[in-house]
């Protein structure tokens, strides 16, 4: 199985930056092919503009999506966007690692997005969802908070945890056309000893070489 890694933690030595490189090993070990984005090692700009691309539709006004559907149409993306797309299109699982700050994604990786999910190329002329670009495909976030799991219940102080990772999950993955596994959560590994962080750990790492044989989950409505 071909499977795309997408890092955002700015702190290679963070628990983040170790479930990061558990997964490349593991699954590498496990026979698949493995290709990395570490977004912050790789010094990413998060930033969208004409940089995108190469090719310019109307040098007069920017509007982003008409200029990704044309480069779409001639080839005309920038070198960084280019290689992040054809890993995407590359691989039939794609995994996010971040911690969820402030209630959604880092700044890095929602800019990542941003410039990557290119209208035309990834999304549009009807191809939205379960008809979307990438049906076939599977995504899985793996993902740390800062607080314990109880806060993360229905009606718990922060809300519902699907319903919090809902908007990255159905309107970002499943919008264009990938289906989601369960969300691989750890709560609150800051708290938790050396010990407790191994076992947690060890917990991905059986999850992960068994990884090619989960099926979706459904994300629903919330």
């Amino acid at each position: 199985m071909n499977i795309f890694l997408v890092g955002a933690h700015p702190e290679p030595q963070s628990f983040n930056g170790a479930l990061f490189r558990e997964a490349e090993r593991t699954l590498a070990q496990a026979g698949h092919s493995v290709r990395v984005s570490d977004l912050h090692a790789m010094a990413f700009n998060p930033v969208s503009g004409r940089h995108n691309f190469t090719t310019v539709k109307d040098p007069a006004f920017f509007k982003q999506q008409h200029e990704e559907i044309h480069a779409t149409e001639v080839g005309g993306f920038a070198p960084d966007i280019e290689a992040e797309l054809e890993k995407i299109e590359w691989c039939d699982l794609m995994i996010w690692q971040f911690p969820r700050w402030w209630f959604g994604f880092p700044g890095t990786l929602k800019g990542w997005v941003d410039r990557v999910f290119a209208m035309g190329r990834t999304y549009g002329g009807g191809r939205f969802y379960k008809e979307g670009v990438f049906r076939g495909k599977r995504a899985l976030l793996s993902t740390t908070t800062g607080g314990p799991s109880d806060n993360y219940e229905k009606g718990g102080w922060n809300g519902d945890i699907h319903a919090i990772l809902r908007p990255i999950q159905r309107g970002v993955l499943e919008f264009v056309g990938f289906s989601v596994l369960s969300p691989h959560i750890i709560y609150g590994p800051a708290h938790m000893n050396d010990e407790e962080r191994a076992k947690a750990i060890d917990e991905y790492r059986a999850r992960l070489k068994s990884i090619e044989v989960e099926s979706p989950y459904e994300v629903g409505f919330y």
